[in-house]
């Protein structure tokens, strides 16, 4: 169970082994499999964010195309900053996208298994 309202201070790890990261702004990219569907976004909450996508709470995109793998994610310092990060990507070419996975995630694991 993830805690509710941690600060870093208190950064630890789950009950379940997740290591608890700090609520921070975060551009993401999901894959529907290894160069597959891909879709960009932007949380305050990655980890709640991601559950939902990969447990479909949320009828669109990720759960008609079945994209459902974290493959790259990067903390920012103020919403407005990876809300023009996320832009700036959703404009990108696909090859650059994956070039992107590739340079943190050459095997293009599920992520959200390290969150």
């Amino acid at each position: 169970m993830v805690q509710k309202n941690w600060t870093p201070a208190f950064a630890g790890v789950t009950e379940e082994g997740h290591k608890l990261i700090e609520k921070l702004p975060y551009v993401y990219m999901l894959a529907s499999r290894r160069n597959g569907t891909l879709y960009v976004g932007v949380t305050s909450d990655l980890m709640k964010r991601i559950w939902e996508h990969k447990h479909d709470t949320v009828e669109g995109f990720t759960r008609r195309y079945g994209v459902h793998t974290l493959v790259w994610y990067e903390p920012h310092e103020s919403m407005m900053s990876a809300i023009a990060r996320e832009k700036a990507i959703k404009e990108w070419q696909r090859a650059w996208k994956i070039s992107l996975i590739k340079k943190k995630n050459p095997e293009w694991k599920d992520l959200y298994q390290e969150l």
